[in-house]
C-alpha cells in the first residue's frame, strides 16, 4: 500500500525524524490559511502517489501567500504527468505546503529488504534529489550500504559510518545518525516495503531535515496496523484492482488486449510470459488463489468484462484445490449470469479435468478449450487481434 508524501512525513515524525513545518490543503483557501500560518515562503507540492512531481510541474515555490494562493490554483485539479503515472496521468486532489529550509545539500536514504542477503539495507548517497535508479545504473559506487537485522535495528557504528561516508560535517553526525536510526525503526515498526527520504537536506545552519519521504507499506502485515489501513487513499489507486482487492482477488491492471484468470502466482507470471511469447500482450495479472469459489470466479470476470482494453480472455488452470469441474461450473454459470461476449479460452489441468471439460462442452456456449499453454496462448492472441 502506497501513502502520500504528507502522511509519511507524519509517521517519520512520530519517530523523532525532523521534518518541514507544513500541512496538507483539500482547497485552494486552505493553501492559503497554511501559507499565512507559515508566515513566509512556502513550497506547494502535488499529492499524487508517484516521483517526478516537480519536473511534471507539481511542486512550486511561493514568495507569499497571495503567490501560494495562486500556485495551488493551479496545481490542484490538474492531470499531472511524470515518468512513473504514465501518459494518462493523475488528477491532484490533495496538495501539501510546507516552509521553504535554506539547504547546503541535498542526500539520499533509503530501505529495502535484500532478499539474497536475507536481510534489511539501508542506503545512503551523497547524490539526493536525484533518480536514485538513474545514480544507481550510472554511479552505483555512489551509493553505500549497510545491513542490519529487524530485532536490533541500524547501529549506531553503522549510522555513523554512513553520515560520513555522504560527506555529512562532523557537527552534523550525530543528528544525521540519529536519523538513519529513526527510520530504520519506522520501517520494521510499520511493516514497510520501502521507506525513502529523498532528498534529506542538510541546511546551512547545520540540521538534518527530511524534506521528501515515500513509505510503502506491506498490505499482508495491515492486519495488526488499522492506523495504517486508514491512510489508504482509493482515487490514488486503479478502480478495477480496488475492486478485486474487495472479493479477495490478486489483481493488477496492465495495457494489453488479453485477459487472463490464473490460480497461482507462479502459473499467473508463466501465463502472461507466454502470451507475449505468442505475440500478445496481456491486459492484467489476476490471481484468483487455489481456493476460489463460484463467487469469486464470477467477480473476476465481471472485473475482466469491465477493462474495456480486453479484446480477449484466456482461463489457465491447474487443478488442485481449486477442482477443474468447479471451475468449469463457475464459468459457465458466470458467463451465462453476466452475458459474456468476449472470446474465451481455457486450458485446464489436473484434479477432475475430464469432468471439467465434460460440462464446459455440454454447456452449450462457445468457449475454445485449448490443448496445453502454447496451444492456448496462441488462439487467444489470435482472437484477440
Amino acid at each position: 500500500m502506497k501513502i502520500h508524501e504528507y502522511q509519511a512525513k507524519q509517521i517519520l515524525a512520530k519517530y523523532g525524524v525532523p521534518v518541514p513545518r507544513g500541512r496538507m490543503a483539500l482547497s485552494v483557501e486552505e493553501a492559503r490559511q497554511v501559507a499565512e500560518e507559515l508566515g513566509g515562503r512556502v513550497v506547494v507540492k502535488a499529492q499524487i502517489h508517484a516521483g517526478g512531481r516537480g519536473k511534471g510541474g507539481g511542486v512550486k515555490l511561493a514568495a507569499d501567500a497571495a503567490e501560494a494562493t495562486a500556485v495551488a490554483a493551479k496545481i490542484l485539479g490538474m492531470t499531472l504527468v511524470t515518468h512513473q503515472t504514465g501518459p494518462e496521468g493523475r488528477l491532484v486532489q490533495r496538495l501539501l505546503v510546507e516552509e521553504t529550509l535554506p539547504i547546503a545539500k541535498e542526500l539520499y536514504l533509503g530501505i529495502v529488504l535484500d532478499r539474497a542477503q536475507g536481510k534489511l539495507v539501508m542506503m545512503a548517497s551523497a547524490a539526493g534529489g536525484m533518480d536514485i535508479e538513474h545514480v544507481a545504473a550510472t554511479t552505483p559506487e555512489l551509493i553505500l550500504k549497510e545491513a542490519f537485522e529487524p530485532a536490533t535495528g541500524l547501529m549506531g557504528w553503522q549510522a555513523r559510518k554512513l553520515a560520513f561516508g555522504i560527506g555529512i560535517p562532523a557537527a552534523s553526525v550525530a543528528a544525521a545518525a540519529k536519523t538513519m536510526q529513526a527510520l530504520a525503526r519506522a520501517y520494521v515498526e510499520t511493516d514497510a516495503s520501502l521507506a525513502e527520504i529523498n532528498p534529506l537536506v542538510l541546511t546551512e545552519d547545520g540540521r538534518v531535515v527530511a524534506l521528501d519521504a515515500k513509505f510503502n507499506i506491506d498490505d499482508n502485515a495491515l492486519y495488526r496496523h488499522k492506523d495504517l489501513a486508514e491512510l489508504r487513499d482509493l482515487n490514488e489507486e486503479d478502480p478495477l484492482e480496488v475492486e478485486a482487492s474487495k472479493f479477495g482477488l490478486n489483481y493488477i491492471k496492465l495495457d494489453g488486449t488479453v485477459g487472463c484468470m490464473v490460480n497461482g502466482a507462479g502459473l499467473a507470471m508463466a501465463t502472461m510470459d507466454i502470451i507475449k511469447y505468442a505475440g500478445g500482450s496481456p491486459a492484467n495479472f489476476l490471481d484468483v488463489g487455489g481456493g476460489a469459489n463460484k463467487d469469486q470466479i464470477r467477480n473476476a470476470f465481471r472485473i475482466l468484462m469491465d477493462d474495456q482494453s480486453v479484446k480477449a480472455v484466456l482461463i489457465n488452470i491447474f487443478g488442485g484445490i481449486l477442482r477443474c469441474d468447479t471451475l468449469a461450473a463457475g464459468v459457465v454459470d458466470a458467463s451465462r449470469e453476466l452475458g459474456m461476449t468476449l472470446p474465451l479460452v481455457i486450458r485446464m489441468e489436473g484434479t477432475n479435468v475430464e469432468e471439467g471439460r465434460r460440462i464446459l462442452r455440454e454447456s452449450g456456449l462457445n468457449f475454445t478449450v485449448a490443448d496445453g499453454m502454447k496451444d492456448a496462448a496462441e488462439k487467444v492472441v489470435a482472437l484477440a487481434r
